[in-house]
């Protein structure tokens, strides 16, 4: 009986010995591993530079397309003809650009609030000299500055990745 005994009493003091070594910690292996990788020295005063590789890098930023003053108009053209041949509409998100491509999508962004559209270049203007867009009535509105009149922006163009949603729905009669 004394044999059992001393043969249980050295299994369990095996197993225990095994259980204590497993929750101590690293191996000395690993240790040294943790050990001999690099300290970062900080420096106090001096703002860290990250480089990183996100998309938002500066080689993929969107460049501004230009800067300047944006008016709207509404009810007065309403219905009328634009230089892309459909009739206007103040509802609709669309706006008239000297240059660009009729077709063209831009993002409008006011750099007062940092509110910014999406709108088309249907029709040509604006015809006041020092403006860069005319943008149609709801285009103000959800920029906030059919109120005012006028506003500061920047115009980025944009591609969009569905045109399919972009284009009307041929209708069934």
């Amino acid at each position: 009986m004394r044999r059992r005994l001393a043969e249980s009493l050295a299994v369990l003091l095996s197993i225990a010995s095994l259980g204590a070594g497993a929750a101590s910690g690293p191996s000395s292996l690993e240790a040294a591993k943790v050990t001999q990788q690099p300290v970062t020295k900080i420096e106090t005063g001096k703002p860290q530079s990250r480089k990183t590789n996100s998309p938002k890098s500066a080689a993929n930023r969107v460049k501004p397309y230009q800067v300047g003053t944006a008016s709207w108009y509404g009810a007065q053209f309403q219905g009328k003809p634009t230089a892309s041949g459909e009739p206007f509409d103040m509802r609709d998100f669309t706006a008239a650009h000297p240059s660009l491509p009729l077709g063209t999508f831009v993002k409008v962004t006011n750099l007062r609030n940092g509110k910014a559209v999406v709108v088309r270049i249907n029709d040509r203007g604006p015809v006041v000299d020092g403006r860069i867009i005319d943008v149609s009535y709801n285009a103000a509105r959800a920029l906030g500055f059919n109120e005012r009149g006028l506003q500061n922006v920047r115009l980025e163009i944009y591609k969009p990745t569905n045109l399919a949603l972009l284009q009307p729905v041929a209708k069934l009669n």
